[in-house]
């Protein structure tokens, strides 16, 4: 059963159609506010959430306590200590509580150490359950989806590959997506988590890489909506691009104008963030809003009988925050180089809050 979570009407004056809509989901009668049924879908890159053991054939010799970021166990339950506090926090603002219902992750080494995150104390009592695949990416990190049985059940999913040769023919070996389907309660809903290639190596360079991957998730939505033209479906991840990049843009189809959406294109909950300044990341002094939620039409406007997008954050909550020094500002991350600072993860988590009318609950 979903949450039933009371939002005053003035909370939801983001985007100027939203607010219209909401004076018909919350009248103006002698309360403020009107209780509905609410969800929180939510994703985090974890900055390299590793085991402490020497994996053969993976490049995590850095993540091992003789390694150069001497990871030992202590800093090991430290960041899972670290993680779990964030994960649980998660959308507290918006009267959330427990973790997300729905959380894409990156940059995690194995389920074990996921297996570990989710019997956190901090989440235990969420019984976060886990959909995992192990990927070829060389230093082993992978993508999965963490979930609420209360709120969500699977009933299928998937890890397509993404397949990419360097100039000499070569493949190169990272991070294949992951595709989730399942009841979100009672709603059929999709989940497709991706790490997208990095810009290592400068961004024109590496831009085909992402514009490939942009082009594998927009083919996997294709798939969903071929077979129900009103798939509800989340496309979340680290994309290692801007909401104006061409990956998002040409490759994914991804717009920011939820009003005015061509046939085929998607909707990306992060874009009116972006254009006010927000991100998630910063790099050499420059903000990026890498870590994105997209999600198709079927997922807007105001037929509140089933759930629809109600507005999308980024947590970075100041606990999260860097307060001096050369970083202030940025993410409170774990490590600068191989210097243990302690802290969360180099990226802040984003969410999106889904909503519908309580009188259509189960």
């Amino acid at each position: 059963m979903a949450k039933s979570i009371t939002f005053a009407v003035t909370d939801c004056i983001m985007m100027r159609k939203i607010s219209f809509i909401l004076l018909f989901l919350f009248p103006v009668l002698a309360a403020d506010a009107q209780q509905v049924r609410a969800g929180l879908i939510a994703f985090y890159n974890l900055e390299n959430l590793f085991d402490t053991i020497d994996t053969p054939g993976v490049l995590d010799e850095e993540f091992t306590p003789d390694g150069p970021n001497k990871w030992t166990g202590s800093r090991y339950k430290a960041k899972l200590d670290n993680m779990a506090l964030a994960i649980s926090k998660i959308g507290e603002d918006d009267g959330w509580s427990g973790g997300p219902a729905v959380l894409g992750v990156s940059e995690i080494e194995n389920r074990s150490v996921l297996e570990d995150l989710a019997a956190h104390p901090l989440l235990r009592e969420s019984n976060y359950q886990i959909v995992h695949y192990d990927s070829p990416d060389l230093r082993g990190v992978d993508v999965a989806l963490m979930y609420r049985p209360r709120f969500f059940s699977v009933t299928a999913s998937a890890s397509p590959s993404l397949d990419l040769l360097n100039e000499e023919g070569e493949r190169i070996y990272t991070r294949d997506q992951l595709v989730v389907s399942g009841m979100f309660d009672g709603e059929p809903m999709h989940f497709i988590v991706g790490h997208w290639p990095s810009r290592s190596g400068g961004e024109l360079t590496s831009r085909p890489r992402r514009n490939a991957a942009a082009a594998l998730s927009r083919r996997l939505v294709d798939s969903l909506q071929a077979i129900d033209s009103g798939a509800k479906v989340f496309v979340m991840g680290d994309l290692n691009d801007d909401p104006v990049d061409e990956s998002l843009r040409s490759y994914l189809k991804a717009s920011g104008n939820p009003d005015r959406l061509h046939e085929g294109e998607l909707f990306n909950t992060m874009f009116p963030l972006f254009r006010k300044g927000i991100g998630s990341l910063y790099y050499r002094d420059g903000m990026n809003l890498f870590d994105q939620i997209i999600i198709t039409p079927s997922l807007l406007g105001s037929d509140y009988r089933s759930y629809k997008f109600l507005h999308a954050r980024v947590f970075n909550s100041p606990f999260l925050v860097q307060k001096d020094g050369q970083y202030k500002g940025y993410p409170l991350r774990s490590f600068v180089g191989t210097v243990w600072q302690g802290g969360y993860s180099d990226h802040f988590p984003v969410y999106v809050i889904i909503v519908k009318s309580a009188a259509t609950g189960n």
